[in-house]
């Protein structure tokens, strides 16, 4: 067991600690957006990947197959425009912000 990993419950913990993971609200929004998507029939599994750089939400039509997408947040981005960034399969940027409700808000999945 990874003695590093924290779930954030909510957002008492440092600022150092923060920046970690995902915050209590960004985990809310794209657990929003999963919960929509699975609703559709459009999503099926999802995993997460954590590494001192960025936490990745993995996003899965089969639980079987490679991920469709990931949606980062860089803990130390190069540019205030990369700090969420949406990726395909393939590693590529589809779409970046220095916002995650303005990166997923009104983005036609099926058409990414």
């Amino acid at each position: 067991m990874n003695k590093n990993l924290k779930l954030v419950i909510n957002n008492n913990l440092s600022e150092k600690e923060k920046k970690n993971f995902f915050e209590k609200e960004e985990l809310k929004i794209i657990l929003d957006l999963y919960a929509k998507m699975v609703s559709h029939g459009s999503w099926k599994d999802y995993g997460l990947t954590i590494s001192s750089k960025q936490v990745g939400f993995s996003i899965f039509k089969n639980a079987a197959e490679n991920e469709m997408y990931k949606i980062c947040k860089n803990f130390k981005p190069n540019s205030k425009n990369l700090k969420y960034l949406i990726i395909d399969s393939n590693g590529k940027i589809l779409k970046n912000s220095s916002n995650l409700q303005n990166l997923l808000k009104n983005i036609n999945w099926k058409k990414l």
